[in-house]
């Protein structure tokens, strides 16, 4: 990692450089590995662990507060994210089939009066090892779309098929994924109206001949029961302006019902897929698997609590992101190969406490 490390630009002058970049990178890293999420924690767990990176790394001075803070506002944090990404692909690989893309807002980043001015951070998410494939930065919520777009120039989506929320089914998106290769599967929602009440009202009023394929999973949770039916079709000639749909092959319905407490609760969910050839079964699969990258960004609030960050620095901002979300996958991925297996919270905290399974975790 420190080689990695090495690699990322030192803006500072080389002459007044008393404590390397790539140290001060691994010692962010193991703070955060930690679950420690404010700079000021961050700098005590640093000195109170000088022989421990002594020891481990090599790092004979440990720099002071201030100058963890000069750095994190002059570094590169698109660089640091694609190190990090780097690393992620070396220790863990590039399993799954399914590559989820969704926008965080950071919200202590937003300014006063401007509802929308707060850092967002669109990432692209691989479901099936846990590895982010690539993000980028934005101000307004409506850049995700032709920022997702420009990350499709450098996402490798061969064979895999790539889901988001509503906001970008978007005819170019499409183009650009059936175009490298991929498969697509959106939800339909207001900003295509016209294809969502087309598609919904076929659901809801199916023609006799249609050849309709279903599938079910029932699960029951602390008495809550939910059911989910997706109902998929690749009739879809019907359709208007299909062609204009780059690889558009089936529709499909999702419906959930939830009961609890003896009330019962329905809703519809509407998508369009690229792939003829997945059963329902498998595209629901899908579907339930977007779920993750909701996950991820929950997990970056309840553990990190980074929408409370008060750093000023917008690179300090996304650097500490990159280093949250490797801090997470490191740790689902040693716990996973546990049998009795703690929380990912309880994980950082006995990584706090205990250098060795600190290192462990770090080399899983």
């Amino acid at each position: 990692m420190q080689e990695y490390f090495n690699e990322i630009a030192d803006k500072r002058h080389q002459s007044y450089v008393k404590h390397r970049l790539q140290d001060i990178l691994v010692m962010l890293m193991c703070a955060v590995l930690c679950g420690l999420d404010e700079l000021s924690a961050v700098m005590v767990y640093i000195q109170n662990k000088a022989d421990f990176f002594a020891q481990n790394f090599g790092i004979q001075e440990i720099p002071s507060k201030p100058t963890v803070s000069r750095v994190l506002r002059m570094i590169d944090g698109k660089q640091v994210a694609q190190t990090i990404i780097e690393i992620m692909r070396e220790q863990i690989g590039e399993s799954g089939d399914v590559i989820a893309v969704d926008g965080k807002a950071i919200r202590s980043t937003s300014k006063e009066g401007e509802a929308h001015s707060a850092l967002q951070i669109i990432t692209a998410y691989l479901t099936g090892s846990g590895i982010v494939l690539g993000q980028e930065k934005i101000h307004e919520k409506t850049n995700e779309i032709p920022t997702f777009q420009e990350m499709l120039s450098y996402l490798n989506v061969a064979g895999k098929t790539v889901t988001a929320d509503a906001m970008h089914c978007q005819k170019e998106t499409c183009k650009k994924i059936i175009d490298k290769g991929g498969d697509y599967l959106f939800g339909l929602k207001e900003n295509q109206k016209t294809l969502h009440d087309d598609v919904a009202l076929y659901f809801q009023s199916v023609p006799d001949d249609a050849v309709i394929e279903t599938f079910s999973t029932s699960e029951k949770n602390g008495g809550r029961i939910e059911k989910r039916i997706c109902r998929k079709t690749t009739q879809i000639a019907w359709l208007d302006n299909c062609e204009k749909w780059a690889g558009l092959r089936a529709i499909l319905e999702v419906e959930r019902i939830v009961t609890f407490k003896g009330k019962t609760t329905r809703e519809q969910s509407y998508y369009i897929s690229s792939s003829a050839s997945a059963s329902a079964e498998q595209l629901l699969s899908i579907v339930r698997e977007h779920w993750m990258i909701e996950s991820l960004h929950w997990m970056l609030d309840v553990v990190f609590s980074e929408d409370d960050c008060t750093l000023q620095s917008e690179e300090a901002h996304i650097t500490l992101n990159c280093f949250r979300k490797f801090a997470l996958l490191l740790h689902r991925h040693y716990i996973s190969n546990l049998s009795k297996k703690p929380s990912v919270k309880s994980n950082m905290l006995n990584c706090l406490m205990n250098d060795n399974l600190l290192l462990k975790v770090i080399s899983c």
